[in-house]
């Protein structure tokens, strides 16, 4: 495909496959994307696809996972992109059951940093979840899939509920008008509790129970994680948006610095 050999399938998407390449000249390894168009077919799908190749376009961070190029053809689109090879943060805590507090920390760094540039360019992520945090060779964090962001202008309320439930706002599981910033914060809040606890704050096989939860902030943290970690914890999962920390509250909390 152009100057690269396709490799081994890294896993499936909503409309392909996603495969390492190696650039026939340089030998430097890519993740492809390759969308095919006959599934792209539904209208909100071809605005979702468009979307997110905007985004990839205008976003430069070392934390977000960089667009090299992409290549048409009549059938499919191929998305060239860095490849991340360290494997999802997710693997990350599974294999290590949990992630120590100084390590987690160091991610939470990494993930806000790359979290705060998209909002001051106007984008929310709507996915944050340790799938969609991938590593480099140094066990750096690279944000992922942006099928799901959107653009937003300041003061503007989103009214998609979408991304993984677990990982979901409260204010997004009721169906209510919410703010972008504030639903991607709790999200991160999910993420540091899967980090430093080893599994979910919110998880019930049944969905309306898995959603009262949400709604109702109902947790628990285990006695292993630090006060201070808590404390932050409980500040970002915090089901009225207003109240919850924002980027900068998260930064001049002890805990992370």
């Amino acid at each position: 495909m152009g100057n690269y050999v396709l490799g081994r399938d890294l896993g499936k998407g909503t409309f392909g496959e996603v495969m390492v390449g190696t650039h026939t000249l340089t030998g430097e390894k890519v993740a492809i994307k390759v969308l095919e168009k006959e599934k792209i077919i539904d209208v909100h799908d071809v605005e979702r696809v468009a979307r997110e190749i905007h985004i990839l376009k205008i976003v430069r961070h070392p934390t977000i996972v960089q667009l090299y190029e992409i290549i048409e053809t009549s059938k499919e689109l191929y998305l060239i992109m860095e490849y991340a090879r360290g494997g999802e943060l997710f693997e990350y805590i599974v294999s290590r059951k949990r992630v120590r507090e100084k390590d987690a920390c160091k991610f939470l760094h990494q993930i806000l940093s790359g979290v705060d540039y998209l909002h001051k360019l106007g984008i929310c992520h709507r996915d944050l979840k340790p799938e969609n945090l991938l590593m480099d060779d140094h066990n750096n964090i690279k944000i992922v899939d942006f099928g799901l962001s959107n653009t937003y202008k300041p003061g503007e309320t989103l009214q998609t509920a979408c991304g993984s439930p677990c990982y979901a706002a409260p204010e997004m599981v009721a169906g209510k008008k919410y703010d972008g910033l504030a639903a991607d914060m709790w999200s991160c809040g999910v993420i540091i509790y899967a980090m430093v606890c080893g599994f979910l704050p919110f998880e019930d096989p049944k969905t309306n129970k898995l959603y009262q939860k949400i709604l109702n902030a109902e947790y628990q943290i285990p006695d292993f994680v630090s006060d201070s970690c808590q404390d932050l914890i409980r500040k970002i999962l915090c089901t009225e948006p207003t109240d919850r920390l924002d980027i900068e509250g998260i930064r001049a909390h002890p805990w992370y610095q």
